[in-house]
Order: structure tokens, then C-alpha cells, then sequence
């Protein structure tokens, strides 16, 4: 093995020892005692409470799947799956002890100025990023490089690792999006809407649930799909360049995924270079991130090919990245056009609130598939289906850079709650409240940038399915491929609905105890029972997230040993199909919706309180599932598709 390869394992070991510089910080640092503290704890208690109960539900789904796996595979991957379930856990554990532990902290900084509490948010996701990140990696590149020393050198041996990583992504995903939209839109309807409260108003009786879902929702279960990603892309990657091109075909896309690390954390110093123009200092940490990774990317082509054609094809996912950060922000960022045409149609009333956004969302897949769509293109003039492994690679090359991104947002949304809660001043939520802002966008790009490096994902793994069943090519005349895709279409809609239903069953009871609790609580005759609502947000979540996980297990295992390879793959394209569209939808008009409500609390069409500030948050209940759990949720069900097809491919069609 090229020693090149090391770089991988080494960039993750300097990514962990960087990230535990800046959370150190986040535990050690002295923190003022009171009301900000207790209500802090009692979000981090409770979300990691959770997260024990999720995950202790979830070791007994999987250890039944690892004996069987065992009998079925062999041992070898029973040991990987397990491998990759524990991991992915981990990596939601991870991700959620640094956030909860900075949300206080970014509410003290919010004291000194905007500035400095924007950094300190964004230095806080830089370290969950780079964790993130630098474990995934290290876990890959140390496994396979360990496996390749006992015997088992072919990449196809780490699929395991792969299913596992993607099962436990999706329960985190899941779980955690009806976790957190279950109390979510239930505390804006009826704190809102019906009782003219503020957002986290400590009278409402759901406001702590809401502050533990962002956490256990959007930081743990974007720890679990950073994991899933990097496995199922670095595996398919691995084994597409060992069959073409030996060695150098595995160590390439390692290496790029090493220096695009490292990079990442390069970028991350930019941010302090911006200056007070806040957009100018994200974007100047990604595209410093970009640019080193390429150049990188570049030295790694020379040196391991002798040409640049392998690079041109990393270079296209880069750039891909940047184009589909802009047209993520142009649909969802509450200065252009669509949300603000959102925040007019509240005007009128909810329905055309909701009419307005759906056209967003709908409009807003368009630019992001035809990104997709052409960087796959080129990538493969560029290099074939190799080339077009790479297009993931390159996407995921500078993934810590849009975890920081991604992680702000939650962060500085429990501390925007913090505010609120311990009503501690007009001033200080006004600086949350600008904070906020700004983390929706963060939010909104890195949904869409998770969604696009699952599809890249799948369409590396439905290459390397082909190469391991032997399929040349799918004949799209074919009554098993038809069946197969159809199959493959309906899945993401049906997963959908299970989604929905699980968070719509939880919102309705959670209302009715809402409604109970503030029928007193607004008289001053009773304090808000806050345990009450997030026992009932934790039973609908480990409730719901089951039935998601077994159907998407069951179906492509049945269609690969019932109608064949053929017509898994149709399966494996038709669920790329209409999940990449539907998941951008979702994701996209969720986000607008919920900028155009913060749009018009922030003065616009009449403000807090008016007509239009009512229809937009009910507006923004209908978005918040479909962007917090339903759309992540779906982007980790394309990986986990793509894994079994491939489980199958190896250990079924080949026998």
C-alpha cells in the first residue's frame, strides 16, 4: 500500500487533537451561575437522556441484524456492520456534548457584541466539524488499513461497515426530526398562534422540548449522516479505483479526503479574517477550504497517476459545492426574492402562504439537479465511472467547513431560547435574534449540501453495484428494471408519510397538553410542566423511527433475492429519482418558509402580531417537518439503499 495512504488516518488523528483544543474551552472555561445555567442543564440532561434511550433501542435492532448478517454474510460483516453502527452513534454523542455544553457559552459572548458571539458559535461548530469529520475518516482509513494487513485487502469487505453506519444515521435522523418538530410546531400554534406568546416564552410548557430536539434533531443526527457519508462514499470510491487502477485507485480518494480535511481546518481561520461582514467571513472559510482542497486534489493526480484527468473530475464536486451554496441561498435566504415573495402572501392569509412556498420549494429543485447533473456529466468525460465517484469525493473533501456551518445554527438557536427563557434583556435577544438569522441560511445550505453528497453517494455505490453484480448496463425496457424502479420511486413517498404521520400523531397530543397546561399557567395557578411535553416528544420519536428503518431494510433485500440483480438496480435508480427532487423540495421550502417568518418579525409586512406574522407561522409548521425531518431523513435513505444493493451484489448474486 501507497504510503500516500496514511495521509487519511493522520489527518483525522490532527482533526480530533484540533477539535479538542477548541472544546476544551467549551468545559473548562468558567461559566457564570445561574437561571442561564439551570436552563442549559436541563436541556443537556434531557437531551442526553434521550439520545441513551434511542440509542439502547437501537443496539438491540441492530445486534438481532448483526446475527443475522453473521449467518447470511459471514462474520466478517457482522463485525463491520457492528463496527459501523457503534461509530455512527458515537459520532451523534460527539457532535451533541460539545453543543449543548456551548449554548451558555455563546449567550455570555453575545454580552461582549454580535461579532464576538458569532465567532464564538462558529468556533464551537468548527470543533464539532472537525470531530466529525476527523473521526469518520479515521475510522475508515485506520479499518481498512488494518483489514489490508490481516489478509483482507479488497474494499469490498468494508460494505458492513457501510449498512451499519446508514441504519443507525437513519434512527438518528428519524428519531430526532420527529423529536423536534413534535414540539416544535406544536409550541408555535398554540403559543403563537393562539396565545400571542413569543417564541420560547418560558410560560409555554413545550419551549424546553423544542430547545433538547434541535440537539438530539439536528446536531446528533447530522453527527450520524457526516459518518454514513464519508463510510459509503469512501467504500464505493474503493472499490470502483481497485478495479481500475489497483492501489493508487484506494489511496486517492483517501488522500483527498485527508488534505480536504486538513484544508478545512485551515479554512476555518479565514472566519476571523472577515471582518465584520459576517456572509463575506463564511463564504471566505469555503472558498479558502475549496481552493487548498483542489490544489491538493491536484498534487495527489499528479503524483499517484501522472495526469490531471482524475483531478478535473474531484475539481467538478468542489466547484459543484460552491454553485450549490449560492442557489441554496438565493431560495432560502430571507434578502432575495422568494422568501421576501413569501412574507407578501402572508398577507392574505395561510393558504396562499402555503401556496407560495410549495412553488419555492418546487422551483428550487431545479438549479441544484441540474448542478448534479452536470458535474456527473463531466466527471465522467473526465474519468468514466470512476471519474464519477470522485464528484462525492470532492464534495465531501471540505465536508467539516459546512459541519461548522451546519452545527452554528443549532447552537446559536438554544441560545437565542436561553435569552428568552430568562427574559434577560430586549438588547441581548435582539443580537439572538441577528445570530439566528443567519444560522437559518447556514442550516438551509448544509441540508442541501447533505442531500447532494448522498445522491453523489448513491451514485457512486449504484456504479459499483453494477461492477460487483456484473451488469454492464440496466436495459431501461426491461419488465424487472421497470418494476424495480417503479418500486424504488414509491419508497421515499412512503417513507414520507411514516415520517409525517409519526410527527403529526405526536404535535396532536402535544397540543392538547399544551393547550391544558396554558389554560392555568397564563393565570399564574400553575408553572409549566416541561417534563410532561418531553416525555411525550421522546415516545413518539422511539415509537416512529422504527417502522422507517425495517421497510427500508426489507424491501431492496426482498427485490434483490426475488426478482434479482437487474431489478435491484432499477430499484437503486428510481429511488435516486424521485428521492433527490423530493428531498430538495423539502428541504428548500421548509427553509423559506421559516425565513420569511423571521422576515416579517423582524419589521416586515406589519411584524410580530399582525395578520401576515400569523400566517407565517403556521406557514412555517408546515415547513418545519418537511426540512427537519423528513427531507435529512431521506438523504440516508438513498446510502442505505445503495449499501444493501451492494451487500447483495457481493454476497448473494456472486455466490
Amino acid at each position: 500500500m501507497n504510503t500516500i495512504a496514511l495521509v487519511a488516518p493522520a489527518a483525522g488523528v490532527i482533526a480530533q487533537f484540533l477539535s479538542a483544543l477548541l472544546a476544551h474551552t467549551i468545559f473548562h472555561k468558567s461559566s457564570k451561575s445561574g437561571i442561564i445555567m439551570d436552563i442549559s442543564k436541563i436541556i443537556r440532561d434531557s437531551a442526553i437522556t434521550y439520545l441513551n434511550k434511542q440509542f439502547l433501542f437501537v443496539a438491540v435492532f441492530g445486534a438481532i441484524l448483526a446475527v443475522m448478517a453473521g449467518l447470511a454474510f459471514g462474520l466478517l460483516t457482522a463485525v463491520t456492520f457492528s463496527l459501523g453502527a457503534t461509530f455512527s452513534a458515537i459520532s451523534a454523542y460527539i457532535s451533541t456534548l460539545i453543543a449543548v455544553n456551548a449554548n451558555s457559552r455563546t449567550v455570555r459572548a453575545a454580552n461582549k457584541g454580535f461579532h464576538y458571539a458569532f465567532l464564538t458559535a462558529f468556533r464551537y461548530g468548527t470543533a464539532i466539524g472537525l470531530s466529525l469529520t476527523g473521526f469518520g475518516l479515521l475510522i475508515i482509513s485506520g479499518l481498512y488499513l488494518a483489514l489490508s494487513s490481516l489478509g483482507y485487502s479488497n474494499p469490498a469487505s468494508l460494505v458492513g461497515l457501510g449498512f451499519g453506519a446508514s441504519l443507525v444515521g437513519l434512527f438518528a435522523r428519524v428519531g430526532g426530526g420527529i423529536y423536534t418538530k413534535a414540539a416544535d410546531i406544536s409550541a408555535d400554534l398554540v403559543g403563537k398562534v393562539e396565545m400571542g406568546l413569543a417564541e420560547d416564552d418560558p410560560r409555554n410548557p413545550a419551549a424546553i422540548a423544542d430547545q433538547v430536539g434541535d440537539n438530539v434533531g439536528d446536531v446528533a443526527g447530522t453527527g450520524s449522516d457526516v459518518f454514513q457519508s464519508y463510510v459509503c462514499t469512501s467504500i464505493a470510491a474503493m472499490i470502483l479505483g481497485s478495479s481500475l487502477y489497483g492501489d493508487e485507485g484506494i489511496v486517492y480518494p483517501l488522500a483527498v479526503l485527508g488534505f480536504g480535511l486538513l484544508s478545512s481546518a485551515a479554512g476555518s481561520l479565514f472566519l476571523r479574517l472577515g471582518g465584520k461582514r459576517i456572509r463575506f467571513s463564511v463564504y471566505s472559510g469555503v472558498y479558502a477550504s475549496a481552493i487548498l482542497a483542489s490544489l491538493a486534489s491536484a498534487l495527489l493526480s499528479m503524483a499517484l497517476f501522472g495526469s490531471l484527468s482524475v483531478f478535473y473530475a474531484t475539481l467538478t464536486g468542489i466547484i459543484a459545492i460552491l454553485l450549490l451554496t449560492h442557489a441554496t441561498e438565493y431560495y432560502t435566504s430571507p434578502e432575495k426574492k422568494p422568501v421576501k415573495a413569501i412574507a407578501k402572501a402572508s398577507g392574505t392569509g395561510p393558504a396562499v402562504n402555503i401556496l407560495s412556498g410549495l412553488s419555492v420549494g418546487l422551483e428550487g429543485t431545479a438549479l441544484p439537479v441540474i448542478i448534479f447533473s452536470t458535474a456527473v456529466l463531466l466527471a465522467y468525460l473526465f474519468e468514466g465511472l470512476y471519474g464519477i465517484t470522485l464528484v462525492a469525493v470532492g464534495f465531501l473533501s471540505i465536508m467539516a467547513t459546512f459541519i461548522s456551518m451546519a452545527s452554528y445554527g443549532p447552537i446559536v438557536d438554544n441560545a437565542n431560547g436561553l435569552v428568552t427563557m430568562a427574559r434577560i434583556g430586549d438588547n441581548l435577544r435582539r443580537t439572538m435574534d441577528m445570530l439566528d438569522s443567519v444560522g437559518n441560511i447556514t442550516k438551509a445550505i448544509c441540508k442541501v449540501y447533505a442531500i447532494g453528497t448522498s445522491a453523489l453517494a448513491q451514485v457512486a455505490l449504484f456504479s459499483a453495484y453494477l461492477n460487483a453484480a456484473h451488469l454492464s448496463a440496466l436495459d431501461a425496457a426491461s419488465p424487472k428494471t421497470i418494476s424495480g424502479m417503479l418500486i424504488g420511486g414509491v419508497l421515499s413517498f412512503f417513507l414520507c408519510s411514516l415520517i409525517i404521520r409519526a410527527v403529526s400523531r405526536a404535535a396532536y397530543v402535544m397540543i392538547r397538553e399544551i393547550r391544558r397546561q396554558l389554560n392555568g399557567s397564563m393565570n399564574g395557578e400553575l408553572k409549566p410542566n416541561y417534563n410532561r411535553c418531553i416525555s411525550i416528544s421522546t415516545k413518539a420519536a422511539l415509537g416512529g423511527m422504527f417502522y422507517p428503518a425495517a421497510f427500508s431494510i426489507a424491501v431492496p433485500f426482498a427485490v434483490g433475492i426475488f426478482l434479482g440483480p437487474e431489478s435491484l438496480g432499477g430499484l437503486m435508480a428510481g429511488n435516486l429519482v424521485t428521492t433527490l427532487p423530493l428531498s430538495l423540495f423539502m428541504c428548500i421550502s421548509g427553509a423559506a418558509w421559516d425565513n420569511a417568518k423571521k422576515y416579517i418579525e423582524t419589521g416586515g409586512y406589519g411584524g410580530r402580531g399582525s395578520s401576515a406574522h400569523e400566517a407565517s407561522v403556521i406557514g412555517d409548521t408546515v415547513g418545519d417537518p418537511l426540512k427537519d425531518a423528513v427531507g435529512p431523513s431521506l438523504d440516508i435513505f438513498i446510502n442505505l439503499i445503495g449499501t444493501i444493493a451492494l451487500i447483495s451484489a457481493t454476497y448473494i448474486f456472486n455466490r
